[in-house]
């Protein structure tokens, strides 16, 4: 079995060396735009928009998912007022889940220009998207208050509703706290 192996092996060499200085070997134009054609790239174009969509969702539903159950979700509970039960270990989530929405939104956007569609929509949120920038950080120190948390809501909401349009719905996922801190 192993000779037959190497067997195959030398013969898929000998090939590809025959084949590459076969096709190096021509003087006229047409053989260069041939070779030029043949040129393997990784994806198609629709592949990529494919991908671009998929992985928008699902970045941007982690993001919604992470500020839902970590942001919105406590501060509606009250968690994040003074003297309330577990205040410090919330904020300290808060703010994690703030960073890590802030990057998958990010994420969500660069992953956005790889579809035409999904770009034209996403593209007016990114100054929306760039607001949050510091709110994890203020989350984190207990700074943050209804008009932070509102902030973190109504962009995530933009973004989902980007998503809808643009034919790619956005399903909220929430990351485990492993993925927050990673």
């Amino acid at each position: 079995m192993p000779r037959t192996v190497s067997r195959g092996v030398v013969a898929l060499l000998l090939s590809c060396t025959l084949l590459l200085t076969t096709a190096a070997c021509g003087g006229d134009d047409e053989a260069q735009s041939v070779g030029a054609a043949v040129t393997p790239t990784s994806t198609s174009t629709f592949e990529q928009q494919k991908l671009a969509k998929t992985r928008f969702v699902a970045n941007a539903g982690l993001a919604a998912g992470a500020a839902y159950q970590w942001i919105v979700k406590p501060y509606r509970a009250g968690k994040f007022t003074k003297g309330a039960d577990g205040r410090t270990l919330a904020l300290v989530k808060a703010g994690l889940a703030g960073a890590f929405t802030y990057n998958r939104l990010k994420a969500a956007v660069n992953n956005a220009k790889g579809d035409p569609l999904l770009s034209r929509a996403v593209a007016p949120l990114s100054a929306g998207i760039e607001s949050l920038k510091d709110l994890g950080t203020k989350l984190r120190k207990g700074e943050a208050g209804a008009a932070d948390v509102g902030a973190f809501e109504s962009v995530i909401n933009s973004v989902k509703d980007a998503g809808k349009s643009a034919g790619a719905e956005v399903v909220e996922k929430v990351p485990s706290a492993s993925q927050l801190g990673g």
